[in-house]
């Protein structure tokens, strides 16, 4: 179902865009950073596999249930910000689009998820304009949310100090939120961005609702995926003070995957995401530990995109989303 006045807008289907020098790029960039953490991993193995040992079946699973919960979260969200500028999808056909789009970052480039989800919304009569506006907001909020609530790790990137931590970054936090998440700011920084990027004006202004709701939804997803970490690290390093740790693990990986978002060479942030997050970590355990929990980390969030896109993948091949059924 969709809002009055909408219309659909043809756009450059994915498979007719041309290699550009920067897609090679972005190719040759993915090969050396895996090359160069695959080398890592190697030379560290004999530590790594001791530590990956300590975490246990258990372990692994919590953390799992926590991270495949953060793809649903930010669904959640994403169908805010949709609902909010004129369709309400259902949770099935949302959640096909979504999911399955989500894929596309993993392929080197910055736009496959938008391309690949404006054209499955198109097939439920979703203007492809609106679907992509909807995809280049989530991925800003998804951004500037992880930045956020990544701020108070901030101090562990400069002093690496157990201690370094104090209830002002979390007071800074919330400050630059009600500031940077303040609807009329908001919508003004969203419509300079837009004529950035050469798009139309949205059909109208993000409501203050929609705005706190997919924010919510937003934070909800990195605190969950922060807590998987978290579980994690707690595995490997028993000892380590509670607090700390946890805000490392919840905060530091917000930061990290924001930080890997901002990367435009790789996809999915791989390299960045992982390379930030061990720096933090290294703050309060050895090197191989924190080797064993981003390499566990990002073996999870792969896993359960592929497990929740391949359930979405299955309702939308049954229902024509994704090409005939037969």
């Amino acid at each position: 179902m969709t809002g009055r006045g909408d219309e659909v807008v043809k756009t450059e289907v994915a498979g007719g865009r041309r290699r550009t020098p920067l897609d090679t790029l972005r190719w040759v960039a993915l090969a050396v950073v895996l090359a160069a953490a695959g080398v890592a991993l190697w030379r560290n193995w004999a530590q790594v596999s001791g530590e990956l040992g300590q975490m246990g079946w258990a372990t692994v699973v919590l953390a799992f249930v926590l991270v495949v919960a953060a793809p649903v979260l930010t669904l959640m969200g994403w169908r805010v910000l949709l609902a909010d500028l004129g369709t309400h999808l259902p949770a099935a056909p949302a959640s096909s689009v979504f999911l399955v789009g989500q894929l596309g970052k993993y392929l080197p480039g910055s736009v496959w998820s938008v391309v690949a989800q404006a054209e499955m919304g198109a097939r439920l009569h979703v203007p492809r304009r609106r679907m992509a506006v909807v995809g280049i907001l989530s991925i800003g909020l998804a951004v500037l949310t992880g930045c956020l609530l990544g701020v108070p790790a901030l101090p562990r990137l400069v002093d690496r100090d157990a201690d370094a931590f104090s209830w002002w970054w979390i007071a800074l936090a919330v400050g630059l939120g009600a500031v940077l998440l303040w609807p009329r700011l908001l919508n003004a920084a969203i419509t300079r961005g837009l004529r950035l990027l050469r798009r139309e004006p949205l059909e109208h202004e993000l409501s203050g609702r929609a705005i706190a709701l997919t924010s919510a939804w937003f934070v909800g997803a990195w605190v969950s995926t922060g807590l998987g970490t978290f579980v994690l690290a707690r595995s490997v390093a028993p000892d380590v003070p509670l607090g700390p740790l946890l805000v490392t693990s919840v905060c530091g990986f917000a930061l990290a995957s924001a930080a890997g978002m901002f990367s435009i060479l790789v996809p999915a942030g791989v390299g960045v995401r992982d390379g930030v997050l061990a720096l933090l970590l290294l703050t309060l355990m050895p090197l191989p530990a924190a080797t064993a929990v981003v390499v566990v980390a990002r073996f999870l969030a792969v896993l359960a995109d592929l497990v929740l896109a391949g359930a979405a993948w299955a309702w939308g091949r049954r229902h024509h989303l994704l090409g005939s059924s037969s």
